[in-house]
């Protein structure tokens, strides 16, 4: 009997080492995507004649490629900035994440 009780703590405790390391892996950027280095995608990161290279990456793997240039690049050149990745990650650039239409959708892909 103690010899079970013995065997489920330490499964226990190896389950809750387990996560721990997961945890302070993840806030630690490992394994997960934090973009953190604001020069190279924060607010005022780009210049407008980066913007046609940032939205044809940012846009490259949508079916909707023309209308997510156009909109990309209108954001762009409002913002100076292009999220990084294909979709989402929009924190890293406020004004691209804010920028809203008339019915309150998000206006930047």
């Amino acid at each position: 009997m103690a010899v079970a009780r013995l065997l489920v703590v330490f499964i226990l405790s190896l389950i809750a080492i387990s996560m721990l390391q997961t945890l302070v892996m993840a806030s630690h950027g490992h394994g997960g995507h934090h973009y953190d280095d604001k020069k190279k995608f924060g607010p005022g990161s780009l210049k407008s004649n980066q913007c046609p290279s940032q939205c044809s990456r940012r846009c490259s793997k949508t079916q909707y490629h023309k209308p997510c240039m156009f909109f990309c690049q209108k954001c762009c050149r409002k913002c100076l900035c292009v999220p990084p990745g294909y979709y989402g990650n929009k924190a890293v650039c406020p004004c691209y994440n804010n920028w809203k239409t008339k019915r309150g959708g998000p206006k930047c892909p």
